[in-house]
């Protein structure tokens, strides 16, 4: 069998798959990539926390009127919310991650909770303090 050799070509065979240098290079350009997609993934998450945060505060708000309506004052706590069938469970706070956090508002007037706020103390994208929504 005859072997073709032309000029500047050795016997020597290049061995299959990628150079150190090739490897970094892609490695680095998928870094790059990577730093530049974490901030959107971050605020992505934030948006998806404070949705999250308005439905359960719209619900509690709702549940509590409903209790009022059909009961005639306001629970004294949201558990009394749950053990009245009004709730399935208290739901957590998406900031705080707990359900034991929700800043109950009272009044001097009626006797119960009349509203609820976040208890996280950080600041929304619109501005405003999350236990202020």
């Amino acid at each position: 069998m005859a072997r073709n050799i032309g000029i500047g070509s050795s016997n020597k065979t290049r061995p299959n798959g990628f150079t150190l240098l090739e490897l970094m290079i892609v490695i680095s350009i998928v870094g790059i990539l990577a730093t530049m997609a974490v901030p959107t993934y971050q605020a992505s998450v934030i948006k998806a926390k404070e949705a999250a945060l308005r439905q359960d505060l719209f619900t509690l708000r709702d549940v509590l009127d409903q209790h009022r309506a059909d009961q005639g004052k306001y629970p004294l706590t949201l558990q009394m919310l749950v053990s009245a069938g009004y709730l399935r469970a208290v739901p957590k706070d998406p900031f705080t991650n707990s359900e034991g956090t929700w800043q109950e508002m009272t009044s001097a007037s009626e006797e119960g909770i009349i509203d609820v706020f976040s208890g996280a103390d950080y600041i929304g994208t619109n501005g405003t303090p999350y236990n202020r929504w």
